[in-house]
């Protein structure tokens, strides 16, 4: 497999071949992934909505209106269910949504990540993640020679100096991931990804070493 390579200062160096990608047939690792990228997606809710029941409601239990004699609705309390401020019935508590996933679809599910990123050409190679001073200029500069029309790129790498995460962090539209951190989530959700040859090399030794476990 071949990946555009870039030089450490944006400058295009033709193609890389890369080895040990993992492969797929048919839809095979489509329903892990899809299961995954859900559990994800669940544990990273907070579970905190709550809503009152009726006897939770602060304020007097008393009639607001007598039974009969003056012509109008039947009503309790001001806080039955059915009147503004009042109780809420079936409303949401606070819960977890924690989903369990297993290892092995956990793995699964990022190696079919990875296949289909190399498969929509989403994935190109740069030698290196530096710019010369922390500055948001320099980094700009880089991504319009690497990804210039990009909307979300997502740059990998095995570590960022600091000088390089002081550049980025005003630049909105990326995200710096760490390789040996990645979800299948992050695959699937940005648009471009642009690896260092370090992280896509940690990215590749960790689906390889999850393979023969």
């Amino acid at each position: 497999m071949k990946l555009k390579l870039y030089t450490a200062d944006g400058s295009e160096a033709g193609e890389q071949e890369i080895s040990g990608f993992p492969s797929f047939e048919g839809n095979a690792g489509i329903d892990a992934l899809r299961q995954v990228v859900i559990a994800i997606q669940s544990n990273r809710r907070q579970g905190s909505a709550s809503t009152k029941v009726r006897s939770e409601v602060r304020g007097s239990g008393k009639k607001i209106h007598r039974q009969k004699g003056l012509g109008i609705g039947r009503v309790g309390d001001r806080y039955a269910v059915q009147r503004r401020g009042g109780g809420v019935v079936f409303g949401p508590k606070p819960r977890s949504y924690n989903k369990k996933v297993n290892r092995k679809m956990k793995r699964l599910a990022l190696a079919r990540a990875f296949f289909d990123g190399v498969a929509d050409g989403k994935f190109s190679l740069i030698e290196e993640w530096k710019v010369a001073e922390p500055k948001t200029r320099l980094f700009s500069q880089l991504l319009d020679k690497v990804a210039p029309d990009a909307r979300s790129l997502l740059l990998v790498a095995d570590a960022f100096a600091e000088d390089f995460c002081l550049a980025a962090r005003n630049v909105g539209r990326t995200t710096l991931g760490s390789a040996k951190d990645l979800s299948p989530l992050d695959l699937v959700n940005a648009e471009n990804i642009v690896f260092s040859t370090g992280g896509l090399n940690v990215l590749l030794a960790k689906l390889s070493q999850e393979e023969s476990a």
